[in-house]
This record gives C-alpha cells, sequence and structure tokens, in this order.
C-alpha cells in the first residue's frame, strides 16, 4: 500500500514538475485522475485496517470457540476410564448365562 502511495505522490509531482495548466481540459483531466488515485488508495487502505480488525475479533471469537468445544472435552476426560478396574464385564446386563445355555447350536 505505501508503494501505492509513493507512486502517486511522484505522479503529483511529475505533474507540478511539467506544469500542467490546469485550466486547460487534459490538465484538468489529469490533476482530478492522480487526486482520485490517492483518494482511492486512502480508501482501500481504510477498508483493508477495517477488514484486518474484523478478522480480529473473528478469530478471537473463534478461539473461545474452540477453548469451549474442545477444553471441555478435556474435562469430562478424566471422569471417564475406558479400562476402569472396578467395572466388571460378566456382571453386565447385556450377557446372560441362561440364555447361552438356552441356545442349542445345530451342527
Amino acid at each position: 500500500m505505501e508503494n501505492l502511495k509513493a507512486r502517486i505522490a511522484y505522479l503529483e509531482g511529475l505533474a507540478d514538475g511539467c506544469e500542467i495548466d490546469e485550466t486547460s481540459k487534459e490538465g484538468r483531466i489529469l490533476v482530478e485522475l492522480i487526486d482520485v488515485l490517492g483518494e482511492l488508495v486512502e480508501e482501500i487502505q481504510s477498508q483493508q485496517e477495517d477488514m484486518d480488525e474484523y478478522l480480529d475479533l473473528l478469530d478471537e471469537d473463534l478461539s473461545d470457540l474452540e477453548d469451549y468445544v474442545y477444553d471441555e472435552d478435556e474435562d469430562y476426560d478424566d471422569d471417564f476410564d475406558l479400562y476402569d478396574e472396578d467395572y466388571d464385564f460378566d456382571d453386565d446386563l447385556f450377557y446372560d448365562d441362561e440364555l447361552e445355555d438356552s441356545v442349542e447350536i445345530e451342527e
């Protein structure tokens, strides 16, 4: 962006150095074009700063959301252990010895 500002400043200096007649049609057009270019660069820079600010806010919000989603899961990981020694699979309600004895396997 600074390069564009420098180039526009160079054009302004060049126009002043060439002593362009601002009363002629061509002179007014050139001077006005240089002014418009300068304003465009300033507007683009302003919009870019606004966008950077918005992206920073969005990044903070996303970071907060990630902390909420992923850190909350880590809190519950301590409460549940898949290989808990206190849990006896033989006493599980899904396993029924009587049902196994009553089913005959045909060969």
